[in-house]
């Protein structure tokens, strides 16, 4: 078992009033999201765990240009456009629940990112109740995994002073 896990094990026990002298320590998360990947870096206590979830999202099917009657498509061969769109938002949303199933813990979370992607994780977090725990929500170009961290601390030292 993972320090994460026994710890949020002995934080779920303690929170079910089990009576354990235990020091709850508060976990804070930060993310970077896009369509395609979301870095997660979870403050707990001075420890710090990083995640990189990528995203099965295919955004279009391939078109097919040399068909028989000369088409760019072909219905039979392609869903309709508002299946397509159906299912990208069906795959969103699968991707966008890993990405809260992994930070459910946070107390304090922390979205950044360019694009849509951060909006439409907040609104999926609301939806789920969690929307209290959104402390932020921020636009921020593309940024390296070593970049993200360092955003993160930051911006979780800045509201502890």
């Amino acid at each position: 078992m993972t320090k994460k896990n026994r710890f949020l094990k002995k934080q779920k026990s303690l929170r079910n009033g089990n009576n354990e002298k235990e020091f709850i320590m508060k976990i804070n998360a930060g993310l970077w999201i896009d369509h395609k990947k979301t870095v997660i870096v979870l403050l707990i206590g001075k420890m710090e765990q990083e995640k990189i979830i990528e995203s099965k999202i295919e955004k279009q099917l391939k078109r097919y240009s040399n068909l028989p009657n000369g088409n760019s498509s072909d219905s039979r061969q392609m869903p309709p456009e508002d299946a397509q769109k159906r299912d990208f938002i069906r795959q969103l949303n699968v991707y966008y629940d890993e990405v809260i199933t992994f930070m459910k813990n946070a107390e304090s979370i922390f979205i950044f990112g360019p694009g849509e992607a951060k909006l439409e994780l907040k609104k999926r977090i609301e939806k789920k109740r969690l929307g209290k725990r959104i402390a932020a929500v921020e636009a921020a170009d593309k940024m390296t995994n070593p970049q993200v961290a360092v955003k993160v601390r930051k911006y979780f030292l800045k509201k502890q002073v």
